[in-house]
């Protein structure tokens, strides 16, 4: 009986820690005293993100779908691809800025594509934050995931993420990130020259 007792005990301590942890405003969900995942700046409360995740159409946005499209949704905090021939649509959750000062949005295109990247942090992030490393390899420290595609814009990347917690949330420092496993699908079918628009 009593080993039920802990038992049930645990276990409910268990499903009020994870409800807890699960309605946790965004704000708290960084890493204190990490510089590379600074808190968030605090966001209006969002009832549902649902609009961010309808298929939409290539041509509100685009004049064609040449080299393949890419729209990113700073609102909605999402990405869609269309591909040259307009066969393949994909929708992809995303992180976005984390203010509006950080937040470039207009017609760009892809410039690069790199498998395993290593990162910088640019000359504004290294003076806002002194401390960070001049330089992080690839792997699993590395800020730019996995896989990474360089815009036509300086600095400005579509790159993936270790620290999934990112996504759907206003979390980076310019750049747009997506899943690992999203990132490494959207290069499989990006091409340089793939145009992409920030809205």
């Amino acid at each position: 009986m009593v080993k039920k007792r802990i038992h049930s005990s645990t276990r409910r301590g268990f499903l009020a820690g994870a409800t807890a942890t699960l309605a946790t405003p965004a704000l708290a969900q960084y890493i204190p005293g990490d510089p590379l995942r600074p808190a968030p700046e605090p966001e209006a409360s969002v009832r549902r993100n649902v609009s961010g995740f309808r298929a939409l159409d290539w041509q509100p946005y685009f004049s064609n779908t040449r080299n393949g499209a890419i729209l990113v949704d700073t609102v909605s905090r999402a990405l869609h691809y269309w591909s040259d021939d307009q066969s393949v649509y994909k929708l992809y959750p995303s992180s976005v800025p984390l203010t509006e000062e950080m937040t470039r949005r207009g017609r760009t295109s892809v410039i690069r594509k790199v498998e395993g990247p290593s990162w910088s942090p640019t000359p504004s992030m290294k003076k806002r934050n002194p401390e960070w490393p001049d330089h992080i390899p690839p792997g699993p420290d590395n800020p730019l995931g996995t896989h990474a595609l360089y815009l036509a814009w300086k600095y400005y990347r579509i790159h993936g993420t270790h620290d999934t917690r990112k996504i759907g949330r206003r979390s980076s420092n310019g750049c747009i990130g997506l899943f690992n496993e999203d990132i490494a699908e959207l290069f499989l079918m990006t091409k340089v020259g793939t145009q992409v628009l920030l809205i």
